[in-house]
């Protein structure tokens, strides 16, 4: 996506300001035009669309309570800290690790769509550019839901293995 900047610097270089305004103030037209079409959009509304569920914490816990699973059950399951999953539940500003977000999608069972939204609410990312974290993908494709499992998975590319 284009700034408004690069947008005007494509318009002046292609002559298309002029054909559009016919006049001399076409720096002016094209911000007004601008500026016009971004309130047009309601910028606020958009971003309360979007904002439902798109923090780590309560994209999380949404998940557990879909799967009418009991904290107890997601953390015991991939070995995390009780204390590191009371920080996670009752401090809305935890940013908790990548390694962290991963074990607790495995816990859940998410699918490879959910793991990238949990991941993404919480400013991560799987890239398909890296042997880590194309095996963590491909375990999440395919229902491989063992840490012992994707440890060994990792350990056969000589990648970080979870601690547990």
């Amino acid at each position: 996506m284009k700034g408004i900047k690069e947008e005007l610097k494509y318009y002046i270089d292609n002559n298309l300001i002029e054909e559009r305004t016919g006049n001399i103030n076409a720096v002016q037209y094209f911000y007004e035009d601008k500026l016009m079409r971004y309130d047009e959009e309601n910028v606020k509304d958009f971003i309360d669309k979007h904002d439902e569920y798109s923090d780590f914490q309560t994209m999380l816990f949404k998940f557990i309570d879909d799967r009418k699973l009991k904290d107890a059950d997601v953390y015991n399951k991939v070995h995390i800290d009780r204390r590191l999953f009371s920080k996670i539940r009752s401090d809305k500003n935890y940013h908790p690790s990548k390694e962290t977000i991963i074990l607790l999608a495995i816990a859940l069972e998410l699918t490879e769509d959910e793991l990238d939204e949990l991941l993404d609410s919480a400013s991560y990312s799987l890239p398909k550019n890296n042997e880590y974290d194309l095996i963590i993908r491909f375990c999440f494709i395919h229902k491989i839901f063992k840490i012992a499992d994707i440890n060994e998975l990792l350990y056969q590319y000589h990648c970080k293995l979870f601690n547990y």
